[in-house]
């Protein structure tokens, strides 16, 4: 018997799945179908992405499905468009020999009146993103009345993106829901906080522990001094010639710079970032994909929802001040039981930053050398001459032109013509990493301190959610005097905030909002022209304060400024106490 069959699935399903080459169920799918299948009890599987999460629930759902009753039976809610057209893209695979069931996605930035014409033919299965599915339900195109199943997938992103009001509006529309599934990489109290309002005793399945990493994946880390990030990357990217990645950055000037340093460099690179229409986006990753680009560099906010086979590294430009940020950024490589590399560059003050990362993701970190000019050169040498062994000379009429190239090479011998053909390939590596500087930089012992100082924070009163410390990570905390009370949710407030002040959603970190105020992490370099833009202003007949948090901003010559920033202090104090 088949190992898919042996899961309760139907002989058109495991035919597909056999046909794409599956033999063996992933831990995840091994453990869910059966469960899913019964279509009567709620469930939570918690895995990291690309251990084959998209099968445990679509085979499931598809076996489930009426196919004579021509309405939404299941809604599949994901975080982003290209998530949203993946999960489409398998269900439409997987259904191969069941064409009588009709999925359809629905998602912003394509058009609206063409999604509305199809669901009005009559869908089995909606994929869709939260504010496209709200917008359809307000039009009343759409009808959730009669589905019975309800798949929320990357939870913990969707929560992370601003969208638990959305979850919240979706799930109470569904109203005759027989179960709702919840997949999620991590779970951070927003996500159990669905599961406890809206679940009824779900049964649970981990895959390895809770927030842990993949365990396929090698993190390594490399300690270098802030000015010499850049030339760290570049050299990392050279000894590693055969990469396939991703590269993670803070903000998107620094993907969009980056980007043109290394393209004119000569490197197959593009930036994914909020600046690009979803034309221009699509077409990115297009040539990504068809590995037109050996390098993608883009933002969290940019790079939600990617999911490509094949990448072999991940590179963190930055650590994220997240737990939930980096396992989601690793989790691109070492997918479907490959094994991939993520390598983050540190200063020496984030390295505290590390050790909290192993144990909360319970993986050893392998702390590397930057490699030397000698070092990159000959790892590139070594590659040349893999690729011309492996050279496939089958292919061409090369046998015409042999006569010629023997007499041209009669009097130069084997080592000469060997010693040529380097130098053309290699000229260049050579010359730049001729007097290569060392870019390596020991951890010093305040920095220790430092680290051993925040570890002792963190054993003391441990969120499951962490955020690094704001000094030490290129944020500024500022205080401001809005908050949920005002009528604000995270997502509301985020455009808020990002309005009023002009700015792009990149510059901004972790927002903590509570009933009467609210904190926002942001980009040191942002943060006077945030203060500017927003302290002062009128909120719902309220003058708007916001300050540092800790002080630190000053305008130039402003009393006012100063009155202020001591009462938002004050603020933060009674608020605490309060706590």
């Amino acid at each position: 018997m088949n190992a898919f069959e042996a899961l309760g699935l139907n002989e058109k399903l495991v035919q597909s799945v056999t046909e794409l080459g599956f033999e063996n169920p992933t831990e995840i799918q091994q453990k869910a179908i059966p469960i899913l299948l019964s279509g009567t009890t709620d469930f939570i599987g918690l895995a990291q992405t690309g251990t084959g999460k998209t099968a445990a629930f679509g085979l499931p759902l598809l076996q489930l499905i009426d196919e004579d009753q021509r309405h939404p039976q299941a809604l599949i809610v994901c975080p982003t468009r290209e998530l949203c057209l993946q999960i489409t893209n398998d269900l439409e695979t997987f259904k191969k020999h069941n064409r009588k069931i009709a999925t359809e996605a629905v998602y912003g930035g394509a058009s609206i009146m063409m999604q509305i014409r199809n669901l009005k033919k009559g869908v089995h299965i909606v994929v869709a993103t939260p504010g496209r599915l709200i917008d359809l339900i307000e039009r009343k195109a759409i009808d959730l009345q009669k589905v019975k199943y309800v798949v929320l997938d990357e939870a913990d992103e969707m929560l992370n993106m601003g969208f638990r009001d959305d979850i919240d509006f979706v799930l109470k529309n569904t109203i005759n829901r027989e179960s709702t599934w919840l997949f999620s990489a991590t779970m951070p109290p927003e996500v159990r906080a669905i599961s406890r309002n809206y679940m009824d005793t779900p049964k649970e399945v981990t895959v390895g522990r809770k927030n842990s990493g993949n365990v396929n994946i090698d993190h390594q880390y490399y300690i270098v001094s802030a000015h010499h990030r850049y030339e760290a990357l570049k050299r990392l990217i050279d000894f590693n010639p055969g990469m396939y990645g991703i590269i993670f950055t803070r903000t998107k000037a620094d993907a969009h710079n980056i980007s043109e340093k290394l393209s004119k460099a000569g490197y197959e690179i593009e930036a994914l970032h909020g600046d690009l229409s979803q034309q221009q986006r699509d077409a990115v990753m297009g040539r990504f994909r068809s590995k037109h680009l050996q390098l993608l560099i883009a933002t969290d906010v940019a790079a939600r929802g990617i999911d490509v086979d094949g990448i072999t590294h991940v590179i963190n430009y930055e650590l994220p001040d997240d737990m939930e940020v980096y396992t989601h950024r690793s989790g691109r490589t070492g997918r479907a039981g490959k094994t991939g590399i993520c390598l983050s560059i540190c200063h020496s003050k984030e390295s505290y930053k590390i050790r909290s990362l192993e144990k909360m993701i319970n993986s050893k970190f392998h702390k590397l050398d930057v490699p030397s000019g000698k070092d990159v050169c000959r790892k590139q040498f070594f590659y040349f001459m893999e690729k011309l062994m492996q050279a496939d000379v089958s292919q061409g009429d090369y046998e015409t032109y042999m006569p010629d190239l023997v007499k041209k090479f009669a009097d130069v011998s084997k080592e000469e013509v060997l010693q040529r053909v380097a130098s053309l390939e290699f000229s260049h590596f050579l010359k730049y990493y001729e007097n290569a500087e060392d870019l390596n930089r020991n951890e010093s012992r305040s920095d220790r301190k430092t680290g051993n100082r925040f570890e002792q924070n963190m054993n003391g009163s441990r969120k499951e959610r962490t955020s690094f410390n704001s000094r030490n990570n290129g944020y500024t905390r500022l205080f401001i005097n809005l908050g949920t009370k005002d009528g604000f949710y995270k997502a509301s407030f985020l455009q808020f905030i990002l309005d009023e002040s002009n700015l792009k959603k990149e510059v901004l970190g972790k927002i903590d909002m509570r009933e009467m105020n609210s904190w926002v992490e942001i980009d040191q370099d942002a943060a006077g022209k945030m203060i500017h833009a927003i302290d002062g202003k009128r909120y719902n007949n309220r003058t708007i304060r916001m300050n540092e948090a800790d002080g630190g901003f000053k305008r130039p010559n402003d009393e006012r400024g100063r009155n202020e920033r001591s009462e938002g202090r004050k603020r933060i104090y009674t608020s605490r106490e309060r706590k």
